[in-house]
């Protein structure tokens, strides 16, 4: 029973973590379709956001593509800082605000590459005109997508950094799972409102791209925020850690 126990606890935490996600994601979408953020009507000639162009060519098999291209990308987006938490538990990663950002950074990319490469291959050419003619100039696009490579590669950074906090913090009191859920909680609220901030700068016909520059500076500079709050928090625990096991050596040498 015991070994059942071992097994059920962290695969618990597991789906708290996914219900944790889904409720914020599902609190976001209720916010955006009350707001005219999320629309519901995708076909119309014109006067139609840039968004539900996209989403409007993405349709029948090429739809259930890009799924796959997309669930590729935020699996690896997920495993990076899952993987980085991991080694910082073994003692093979430090708990560095620069090394946790640059592998948050190179994760990132590693999951526009897997995406892009499978996009080439979903949209016809005809439909990647059809997409073209609708949206902006190249420039503002190479600059849209070094921006969103900015918030992805601060946010997973970031995560990282949460992971290790959580771990660190565990060390000397326990509870990881309960820390994790709380620090989803709270970290996945904040990145909710910003994506809602973000995709509302996008949900017009044409984008203002003054508010769409704003809110991606607000993204990164939450991002690195939780990124240099959780390095803080993450050594202080290991400076507690040390502290007290300096005490305890020092209380079973006075005996």
């Amino acid at each position: 029973m015991n070994g059942i126990e071992k097994i059920a606890r962290p695969f618990g935490y597991l789906f708290g973590l996914a219900l944790v996600v889904a409720l914020l994601g599902r609190i976001g979408l209720g916010v955006a379709a009350a707001t005219g953020v999320l629309a519901f009507d995708y076909i119309s000639a014109s006067g139609v956001a840039i968004l539900d162009v996209v989403c409007s060519i993405l349709t029948g098999s090429a739809f259930v593509a890009f799924l796959f291209a997309a669930g590729l990308a935020l699996v690896v987006s997920t495993a990076g800082p899952v993987l980085y938490g991991a080694l910082y538990a073994r003692g093979d990663a430090p708990a560095k605000a620069s090394t946790a950002f640059l592998w948050g950074w190179a994760t990132a990319l590693a999951a526009l590459a897997c995406l892009v490469i499978l996009a080439l291959g979903i949209l016809s050419p005809v439909q990647v005109g059809s997409m073209s003619s609708k949206l902006p100039g190249t420039a503002v696009i190479v600059l849209g997508a070094v921006a969103f490579a900015a918030f992805l590669g601060t946010l997973l950074g970031a995560a990282s950094m949460v992971l290790c906090a959580c771990i660190e913090r565990s060390r000397a009191r326990g509870g990881l799972g309960r820390r994790l859920l709380v620090a989803c909680a709270g970290c996945g609220a904040v990145v909710m409102v910003l994506t809602l901030g973000t995709f509302s700068a996008l949900g017009g016909v044409s984008v203002d791209v003054a508010a769409l520059g704003g809110w991606a500076v607000a993204d990164v500079v939450a991002n690195l925020a939780m990124l240099f709050c959780a390095r803080a928090l993450a050594a202080r625990a290991h400076d507690a850690v040390g502290a007290e096991g300096a005490s305890n050596r020092a209380k079973v040498a006075s005996a």
